[in-house]
């Protein structure tokens, strides 16, 4: 992890109060509050949870790979983080877009990702959740992480699904099965590429791995991840 990018972080927004402290004048997350909530910590390369200093991969991904073969993470899914994740997706804030992308592109490796990635893929949502929100939060992030890669329509939500949060961990791999799939006229788009997902939080990875699964059954060479936030215990 690059250091010294904490007391600039968020040195491109205009000046404000800080949405967590309150301190004024701030960027949106004053560098302090930055500091003391996202300070960087190890995490496994295959599914974004903590794992000992010096450890690259989980037991459970040694075990049982997943479909993934690379995910990145910037946040825990804890305070303050998941209040301002749902201030940016359900309260019509898509501003805070600029500031929660730059933070995961300031995580190790996300940005050679970007770099990297043939395609830059946001997860979609289904038709009534894109109509209810105005705009989608995976779009949003993915655009500013790398808008010339980004594709908008490639990977598509083919049906909707229970909100996974409401579901047991057993219930949300099937909730999602076959729920994504590739625009039937653009396989060849996919074929032999290297594609980088983008969403704004991970939980027990059911989503991103269904998606990861329809990318793959297309034709992609390999598939990784980038969350904004993960939660810190398996979903």
């Amino acid at each position: 992890m690059r250091t010294g990018w904490l007391p600039n972080f968020f040195a491109a927004a205009a000046p404000s109060c800080c949405a967590v402290c309150g301190a004024w004048p701030a960027q949106p997350v004053c560098a302090a509050c930055t500091a003391r909530f996202a300070a960087p910590q190890p995490r496994c390369t295959r599914c974004a949870l903590p794992v000992p200093a010096g450890l690259a991969t989980c037991g459970a991904c040694l075990r049982n790979p997943p479909p993934l073969d690379a995910c990145f993470a910037a946040v825990p899914y804890a305070y303050p983080w998941s209040g301002l994740v749902a201030r940016f997706k359900f309260q019509g804030e898509p501003g805070w877009a600029d500031s929660l992308a730059a933070l995961l592109r300031a995580v190790d490796g996300v940005a050679a990702a970007c770099r990297s990635a043939d395609l830059v893929l946001p997860m979609p949502l289904d038709d009534t959740r894109l109509a209810e929100r105005g705009f989608n939060q995976s779009l949003e992030l993915a655009r500013r992480l790398a808008p010339e890669r980004t594709e908008a329509r490639l990977l598509l939500r083919l049906r909707a699904t229970a909100p996974q949060v409401t579901l047991a961990h057993a219930e949300r791999h099937a909730n999602v099965r076959g729920a994504f799939g590739v625009e039937p006229l653009r396989f060849s788009d996919i074929r032999g590429k290297r594609v980088l997902l983008v969403d704004d939080v991970m939980t027990s990875g059911a989503s991103l791995h269904a998606a990861a699964a329809a990318l793959r059954a297309a034709g992609a060479d390999q598939v990784s991840a980038a969350v904004f936030a993960r939660t810190d215990e398996p979903g």
